[in-house]
């Protein structure tokens, strides 16, 4: 064989370089957005406690800190659920791995789907407006508003491969991210809440799934296995 001659590259190296592009990349992010998310709480407590319920429940700032505060709501649960699995004769692996993936998807993804059907001032005055031109309104989301938009299905990415061996692939990954993306665009839109309806959301909360996924293929569940509990 010449020495020249490229050997092909596995699946599995692949896959093991794009996660660790996407990892770094995440890092990166993390690092940059940290003091601003860090400064957010801590001016957003003070209003968010003062305001009330309503603001608990209906700003943003109220659901990410009711987020923040239910973490050990969500860790109990895991605990409870593998506790269960275990008793009815689950690995324990694959009990707490379940568990945590059951959890992960609903704590992680529930807040971002409140916050986008949440409805603007003039919610039902006025009539649903669609873009369905890409890249337009990427220009307009600024950091934060990409970052959010990356997070709406990240959880549901990373954890759903991890529980359903059927969803352990990236193409199936995306097209859940960007099915689910297209239903909350057109319940903004069929609701009228007072929110555009954008294909740019939908192209941006796909590819927060599949990139989350791509950090949590080390995890997923084999392909025709499952967790009976």
């Amino acid at each position: 064989m010449d020495r020249n001659t490229a050997l092909p590259t596995s699946p599995r190296r692949v896959r093991k370089a794009a996660r660790l592009v996407v990892l770094t990349a995440l890092g990166i992010v993390a690092a940059a957005v940290t003091p601003f998310v860090l400064r957010m709480f801590v001016v957003s407590v003070p209003m968010v406690v003062r305001g009330g319920r309503h603001a608990w429940f209906w700003t943003f700032n109220g659901v990410m800190l009711t987020m923040v505060a239910a973490l050990p709501l969500s860790a109990l649960t895991v605990w409870l659920l593998t506790r269960r699995r275990r008793a009815a004769g689950v690995e324990p692996v694959w009990a707490r791995r379940a568990s945590l993936a059951e959890v992960g998807m609903v704590h992680g993804t529930v807040p971002w789907v409140w916050l986008i059907l949440m409805p603007g001032a003039h919610a039902g005055e006025v009539p649903g407006r669609v873009s369905l031109v890409p890249l337009v309104d990427l220009v307009t989301m600024g950091p934060l508003g990409l970052l959010g938009n990356l997070l709406v299905f990240a959880a549901l990415g990373f954890f759903a491969p991890m529980r359903y061996s059927a969803l352990a692939t990236l193409p199936r990954v995306l097209a859940l991210g960007a099915g689910l993306s297209v239903l909350l665009e057109t319940l903004q839109y069929v609701l009228r809440l007072d929110r555009v309806s954008s294909v740019d959301d939908v192209l941006v909360n796909a590819t927060g799934a599949v990139l989350a996924a791509l950090a949590s293929t080390r995890w997923w569940l084999p392909r025709r296995a499952g967790v009976h509990a």
